[in-house]
């Protein structure tokens, strides 16, 4: 049981994570042209958005709980599992940040999942 909720820590909460800055960064605004003065303007302005610190705190549980699953499970089981990251953030992408996910991205996020289950059978 802890594993499987170290996983979902990882997983889901670790993409929601980077959904939440990626919202923030459409709020926040484009990088119009990469230059240090406007790069790090735009940085700063981001740290003002509330998304920031949601996918921050997300992301920083993510972490943790990777190390913590890095501690008693192989990294070869660990790391192909976690890719199961690419369905989250596409589901994410679409009902969150209102994305569309083409066919041709459907099929390799296939592909992935069809990976991950080969290496979960084989635990």
């Amino acid at each position: 049981m802890l594993e499987f909720i170290l996983f979902f820590l990882t997983i889901v909460v670790g993409t929601w994570g980077e959904l939440c800055l990626g919202r923030a960064m459409r709020e926040t605004g484009e990088l119009q042209r990469f230059h240090p003065g406007e790069a790090a303007s735009l940085l700063w302005r981001s740290l003002r958005v509330k998304w920031i610190w949601i996918g921050v705190a997300m992301m920083t549980v993510a972490f943790f709980s990777l190390l913590l699953l890095l501690s008693f499970e192989d990294v070869s089981f660990v790391v192909p599992v976690t890719a199961l990251n690419y369905l989250v953030g596409a589901v994410g992408g679409i009902f969150f940040l209102g994305e569309r996910v083409e066919p041709q991205r459907w099929i390799g996020i296939s592909l992935v999942c069809i990976g991950v289950t080969v290496v979960l059978i084989g635990k």
